[in-house]
């Protein structure tokens, strides 16, 4: 076999195995009210993340929900995202007062919420409620 082959070789084992992981991954999106109410209408699992682009515990946050994210069991979950500065609305709604908010309901239920986690086992465990 060639240096080449098996370089090729790898590459596209790479690529299957990015593209496995991708498939696994929650969706994410800014927060719209209509797509909100169709995830709660099929009973999805949801998380609201109310963030604020300064707040320290909102970017420590970040990476902790991204990577949970990715792994297999919330696949089917749809993360969205509120700007806590611009999306005053949104946060009557959900009666949230402060960002670094994390709100998980099962379809239309609320099934549990966060104010400045920023443990992986605390976080996971908010999540793992909306399964």
């Amino acid at each position: 076999m060639s240096f080449r082959y098996i370089a090729h070789a790898c590459l596209a084992l790479v690529m299957m195995t990015l593209m496995a992981v991708g498939a696994a991954a929650a969706e994410r999106k800014t927060f719209d009210e209509k797509d909100f109410a169709a995830a709660q209408a099929q009973g999805k699992p949801i998380l609201v993340d109310i963030s604020a682009p300064w707040c320290p515990t909102c970017q420590a946050q970040k990476p902790i929900i991204e990577k949970l994210s990715s792994e297999p069991q919330y696949k089917n979950l749809t993360i969205f995202e509120v700007d806590f500065d611009t999306r005053k609305d949104v946060l009557r709604k959900f009666d949230a007062r402060a960002q670094s908010t994390l709100i998980v309901f099962k379809g239309d239920k609320e099934t549990g919420r966060s104010v400045g986690a920023t443990s992986e086992s605390a976080i996971d465990g908010l999540m793992r409620k909306a399964l």
